[in-house]
């Protein structure tokens, strides 16, 4: 059965099928990502982050578990890949922010689509 994922998460693991331009593009202009302990600050940032992962390792990830409302979800993701250790599950803990359209008196407009704010990825264990 497919989980039912909000929407900017859906894209995020749709997008980390193609490339990395596609992928930053999920994420507020000044998002964050922190993986393998790096810090990844920004689109172009992040961008460049997929694409070295995208270059150094051919992978798959299918979510297989959700935690959390509102703003903060946690998706937990099977990796098969040609990396060490494959697979793997991994803890994606997502913050979602609100699009960064300007917000006159803080009304949100109709046209606003949430974003990734913060992205936080933790290897959980190794699949036997």
């Amino acid at each position: 059965m497919a989980l039912s994922l909000p929407k900017p998460i859906a894209e995020y693991f749709a997008a980390d099928a193609a490339d990395g331009a596609a992928l930053a593009e999920c994420f507020a202009a000044d998002a964050v990502v922190i993986d393998e302990a790096r810090t990844h600050r920004g689109r172009e940032a992040i961008a460049r982050w997929k694409a070295a992962a995208t270059a150094k390792y051919d992978y798959a990830s299918e979510p297989v578990a959700i935690d959390g409302r509102g703003d903060r979800i946690a998706v937990t993701a099977r990796l098969t890949g040609t990396f060490p250790g494959s697979p793997v599950n991994l803890r994606y803990a997502f913050t979602l922010a609100e699009s960064q359209i300007a917000h006159p008196e803080n009304a949100c407009p109709e046209n606003a689509r949430p974003e990734i704010a913060h992205l936080e990825i933790v290897r959980l264990e190794i699949v036997p």
